[in-house]
């Protein structure tokens, strides 16, 4: 067994080298054009800058080439990632309070102890870029983590006292759509997944430390927003805890919560309470800097209230979100357009900018170059207002089906105007 960890410990190593290597070689290809670019200001361009399957925020020359690039051929707007697997992305004095440490350890060496978002923020606004940092897993932290370990009674958990979903569960992950036909690299993959648990929202000190992070970035950075995506909610089977039945049957005459976990009321309740959170976060967000735009990256709304009691329609409609960047990663044409054209969709779009998030490709699912063109087409024929690509790495790299050569040369024809 012990060996068996040790061969599969060595093959993980040996992938984030290759994949280190591939990124390295990526980022030193000089981009198309040095002219200097004129920003459309009508149509958002963005793009997620991630930690995971990326070294941009790593390399000591990553940020600098990366906003080069997307600011010479046309995009307006990054998404940096700040919160992510129990780790902060930034020097965070509530992350040194909560789990002991600043910020994400690899981080800290490869920057030797300085501040990247600080970085971020300084050169992205220089090339015309803002600058929205993302909190991207939410509730999520995985069950390794120093904020788990540290914090036991703030996990959430299901009727059976479970912890831990099936990560397959999730069919709206990109990381799980497509599998690798090579079985050698998708055993190392597999080896490689993180097993997450999830942080408790209806418990006050989870809410504070949510709170704080979000209040500690705005305040300290010069910042054009912050970021909420399809994590910020709860898989819909949690709830069961001691402190959440308890908070239930207060407001229920000592009714418990039903065992059926899709019940509408009982669904409706715990959706309620994360709107509430919301609600309190957004407004102290405005009092401290009222042009913060609050930016939200849900899933499609059906899916992403039934499964994560994420209530974000709601949200739109008390105005608590300044933009939609709507999720859909589909291949099918015929999906994407029907999630484009879905009621809830055009709801949005009446209150608030709505912008398509597209999947430029991942690690397990590379995404041609032709796809991507025919999704733009698509979302500018019905006038959306922007798009954003979900990663940087995967825009013009060798993790695509195509050279990058040719996708930056794509970008620019389709990013002339």
């Amino acid at each position: 067994m012990k060996s068996s960890k040790k061969r599969i410990l060595i093959l993980s190593g040996i992938l984030s080298l290759i994949l280190s290597l591939i990124l390295a070689i990526a980022l030193l290809i000089p981009p198309t054009s040095s002219q200097p670019i004129l920003i459309i200001p009508h149509e958002i361009r963005g793009v997620w800058l991630t930690n995971v399957s990326s070294g941009v925020l790593f390399f000591p020359w990553g940020i600098n080439r990366a906003l080069d690039q997307l600011s010479q051929l046309k995009f307006n707007t990054i998404y940096p990632v700040v919160w992510n697997r129990g780790s902060t992305f930034y020097k965070s004095a509530v992350g040194k309070r909560v789990m002991g440490r600043s910020q994400d350890s690899l981080l800290n060496i490869t920057q030797f102890g300085g501040d990247i978002l600080s970085k971020i923020v300084i050169e992205g606004h220089r090339k015309g870029l803002k600058v929205i940092p993302w909190f991207e897993y939410g509730f999520m932290a995985p069950k390794n983590s120093a904020i788990v370990q540290r914090h036991p009674d703030w996990i959430a958990q299901t009727q059976k006292g479970e912890k831990e979903l099936d990560p397959l569960r999730n069919s709206e992950d990109v990381s799980y759509q497509t599998k690798v036909k090579n079985w050698i690299f998708n055993q190392i993959l597999e080896a490689m997944t993180i097993q997450n648990v999830w942080l408790n929202p209806f418990q006050p000190q989870v809410q504070q430390f949510i709170e704080d992070l979000i209040l500690e970035v705005v305040i300290k950075y010069n910042i054009d927003g912050i970021q909420l995506d399809d994590h910020f909610g709860l898989p819909v089977e949690f709830g069961y805890d001691e402190y959440t039945i308890k908070l239930y049957q207060k407001e229920h005459n000592g009714q418990s919560p039903p065992n059926n976990y899709y019940d509408q009321e009982w669904r409706s309740w715990r959706a309620s309470k994360i709107t509430e959170l919301v609600q309190r976060i957004v407004k102290k967000v405005k009092i401290l800097k009222p042009d913060c735009i609050i930016s939200l990256s849900p899933n499609p709304y059906e899916y992403t209230y039934e499964t994560y009691l994420q209530d974000w329609l709601t949200w739109v409609n008390q105005g608590l979100v300044d933009e939609i960047i709507l999720q859909v990663y589909r291949d099918s044409m015929v999906k994407f357009i029907s999630e484009l054209d879905h009621e809830s969709v055009q709801i949005a779009r009446r209150k608030v900018p709505v912008i398509i998030g597209l999947l430029s490709g991942t690690l397990r699912h590379p995404v041609p170059m032709e796809q991507i063109e025919k999704q733009m087409q698509v979302v500018r024929d019905r006038g959306f207002d922007g798009i954003s690509f979900f990663y940087w790495e995967t825009l013009w790299s060798y993790f695509t089906p195509d050279s990058p050569r040719y996708r930056r040369q794509s970008f620019k024809t389709l990013f002339l105007d």
